[in-house]
């Protein structure tokens, strides 16, 4: 990952530092973990919301992302997009996303842009709707060469990287049972969030084994949910209704899709992203008030600990040890409750940047981080796969 690819952070000349702002958010979940409205209802309901979080309107868009078909979307909605994304990359799509909308507004191409994502996994399973696996279009490798041979998905992948860490550095099930603690500690301030009961260490060792090492509450929840974002550039930003939560850098970087062509399972490509998108904005992991870190699994969030910066490699378990991703804590982690107790549809980085612009706005209620300038969504797509990196700043910090 130091070769001759795009993570060379000497090369990043080009810059989207404040150029663009997300203006309007809007998130629909529920602490049962179905909702009503499905399908195209649902993200539109979404949209309009975050449109009108924004004080605009179905008339001001002229960008349109979603992961299965923006052409689609944009003719139900009935705009005529100057710019068009139907990127998919997993759990990062949505902070691709918003890179590629950052650099669409700073190049002129459009003014107002919009990305949604809406997934019903929990209610379509209670009322026996037909289920969707969504994986990028084409062949899938995996289910060639991996599932025949006993990859239980999506879990298989992660234990390997939790077994492989473990080996190397001395990780152990305790460190790891208490991201699942400081996340739920989170959840017990959000009235939103599907689990709210307090966790202890010992609550999620005793819980189901799924594959070797990680157990039930390691694993991220299944439950409905939908979010959209509203992206305009930074003057127009500055005269809408919410206070403007501009990008100061954004970056990507995937380096496999199969777990078994990861280069390094202890390594993930966010070590490239989130070196590029913090030397885009000018500031380090120090700087950030807020981390909103992927945690489909708690291995995934203890690799984005290491690969962005804020421990070096192989101390990700004692970092996370004494609770310092929780209240109060040094580093506030997922602040919503992230993936293992707030929501997990699916494709949960819509909901990285919903929290972090809420948090920036000093709008988290209970769960509210004081004085939070910076803070940095990192989207983690398919098995650890692909990484997206978004570092967010209020006006004091341009």
């Amino acid at each position: 990952m130091d070769g001759d690819g795009g993570g060379d952070v000497s090369r990043v000349d080009r810059t989207l530092r404040g150029a663009a702002a997300i203006v309007g958010v809007a998130d629909d979940v529920s602490p049962t973990g179905e909702l009503e409205l499905t399908g195209r209802a649902l993200e539109v309901s979404v949209v309009l919301a975050a449109l009108d979080d924004a004080g605009l309107t179905l008339a001001d868009v002229d960008g349109v992302c979603h992961a299965e078909s923006s052409m689609a979307f944009a003719e139900y909605l009935g705009v005529h997009p100057r710019f068009t994304d139907s990127t998919m990359t997993g759990g990062s799509t949505y902070e691709v996303h918003l890179e590629h909308a950052a650099a669409a507004i700073a190049a002129g191409l459009c003014d107002v842009v919009v990305s949604v994502y809406a997934s019903t996994p929990r209610s379509d399973r209670t009322q026996k709707r037909p289920v969707t696996r969504r994986f990028p279009a084409g062949p899938n490798p995996m289910a060639e060469w991996e599932w025949p041979f006993g990859l239980r998905m999506p879990m298989g992948p992660y234990a390997l990287a939790a077994s492989r860490h473990m080996h190397e550095f001395g990780t152990t099930s305790e460190q790891l049972a208490q991201i699942a603690v400081s996340t739920r500690e989170w959840a017990t301030l959000n009235p939103r969030a599907r689990y709210q009961t307090p966790l202890t260490v010992d609550d999620v060792l005793a819980s189901p084994l799924q594959v070797s090492p990680l157990h039930l509450l390691d694993c991220c929840l299944v439950t409905d949910g939908a979010g959209a974002f509203v992206m305009t550039s930074a003057e127009r930003a500055r005269s809408l209704r919410q206070p403007p939560v501009f990008v100061l850098g954004a970056a990507t970087c995937h380096d496999h899709m199969m777990i078994s062509q990861m280069p390094d399972l202890t390594i993930t490509p966010g070590r490239v992203s989130g070196a590029n998108a913090f030397a885009m904005a000018g500031v380090s992991p120090g700087d950030v008030d807020v981390l909103m870190g992927y945690d489909s699994f708690t291995i995934t969030a203890l690799l984005h600990l290491e690969d962005l910066g804020f421990c070096a490699k192989g101390e990700g378990g004692p970092f996370a040890a004494d609770g310092k991703l929780g209240p109060g804590g040094t580093l506030p982690m997922n602040t919503n409750g992230g993936g293992l107790s707030f929501t997990h549809p699916g494709m949960y980085g819509m909901f990285l940047i919903t929290e972090a612009v809420r948090q920036l706005r000093g709008q988290g209620e209970a769960r509210q981080v004081p004085g939070a300038e910076v803070a940095v969504a990192h989207g983690s797509g398919m098995v650890l796969s692909c990484m997206s990196t978004a570092v967010l700043g209020t006006e004091a910090v341009l």
